[in-house]
């Protein structure tokens, strides 16, 4: 989840420092602080950081150093029990703004529908590694549903395990998106590792489907590509799209995230990257140690602004901490994870001193 209301409110703001005009950055920083709501909104929750991939495009495979370690289940009862979900009313409104303001339908299928209608209204349980390695998958999702929340996560289809999937899709699972980067065995292990394939992947998603249809599951199964700019890349998605052709499925290319970690030159259409960051501002992210970090971007936890094990998700929201952090993040403070590793556009950047 992100806050919805903080978008809609920075949305004219936002426009005009994108449109180049140079604001200055007491004002801005002024009317951020203004638009942010005081109650914290989690934009995802990292129940496990194991994964057994060896994924090209991720920095967990050579960069990661924090320890490995899934999230207790009273460690996410706390974290989950101080969330919840947006009212119809607010929901409307947002929609309607989407419609409005991006020109997006309500039933489209595309990166920026998923992004501005999905996204913001699921709690996201995937961050560096791969829900379905986390046993307790089921029972979180069970306690998501009866507090109202939609759940979401992403994850390799060679790691499903039919008992565990289905007792998710039972117990009200939103969405799930399964990451396919080739049709092709050997092509889909170049770039995810040894560990992953398509053709017995496609085999259990069809199973899926079936079983989803049998019961009327209310979930969206979703099937990604990653966009890595590779020069057969828009041929195999078109060939993954024939695969699931009539099936129900949302299927969609997306485009990657870390862009800075390969510098492939990918060129991104993806409105999350082309807008300036709003995660200080908007949402948290919890890790499967139970830190509050700055944003899912964050894979070694370098920012860490409180504990959710320990501390309340609003105190930690309103802390000193992270004050400071909005603060370094505006100010493109020097040596810090915003400034040096990350492809998104800092609202620092777009603002003028008063002097």
């Amino acid at each position: 989840m992100f806050d919805i209301e903080f978008y809609m409110k920075v949305f004219d703001l936002k426009q005009r420092l994108m449109r180049g005009e140079r604001l200055e950055r007491e004002f801005v920083m002024a009317q951020l602080e203004a638009f942010r709501n005081p109650e914290p909104f989690v934009y995802n929750i990292e129940t496990t950081n194991a994964c057994n991939m060896r994924c090209e495009m991720c920095p967990r495979t050579t960069m990661m150093t924090r320890r490995v370690e899934t999230m207790k289940l009273d460690s996410f009862k706390r974290i989950v029990e101080q969330l919840r979900p947006f009212s119809p009313e607010q929901w409307q409104r947002w929609e309607r703004f989407v419609a409005e303001k991006y020109g997006i339908q309500k039933n489209d299928m595309s990166e920026n529908h998923f992004f501005l209608y999905v996204i913001p209204k699921v709690v996201v349980l995937h961050g560096y590694g791969d829900p379905l390695l986390d046993p307790h998958m089921p029972e979180i999702v069970r306690m998501m549903t009866e507090r109202g929340l939609t759940s979401y996560f992403s994850c390799n289809p060679a790691n499903i395990n039919m008992e565990r999937t289905i007792k998710t899709f039972e117990n009200g699972l939103g969405y799930i998106k399964y990451s396919m980067e080739s049709v092709d065995d050997a092509r889909h292990k170049e770039v995810r590792g040894p560990a992953s394939n398509f053709t017995e992947s496609y085999r259990n998603i069809v199973k899926l489907l079936e079983l989803k249809a049998q019961h009327n599951y209310p979930i969206t199964i979703v099937i990604t590509m990653i966009n890595l700019n590779k020069p057969w890349q828009q041929e195999e998605f078109e060939k993954l799209r024939e695969a699931f052709k009539g099936l129900d499925v949302y299927v969609y290319l997306k485009s990657q995230d870390q862009q800075w970690y390969e510098d492939n030159r990918q060129q991104t259409q993806s409105i999350h990257w082309i807008e300036f960051c709003q995660f200080a501002w908007s949402s948290m992210t919890i890790k499967s140690n139970g830190e509050a970090c700055e944003c899912v971007e964050d894979f070694n936890n370098e920012i860490i602004l409180g504990d959710a094990k320990t501390e309340s998700l609003y105190d930690i929201w309103n802390g000193e901490k992270y004050r400071r952090f909005r603060m370094d993040h505006f100010d493109l403070t020097p040596g810090i994870k915003c400034t040096e590793q990350c492809d998104m556009k800092l609202v620092g950047s777009l603002v003028r001193n008063s002097n």
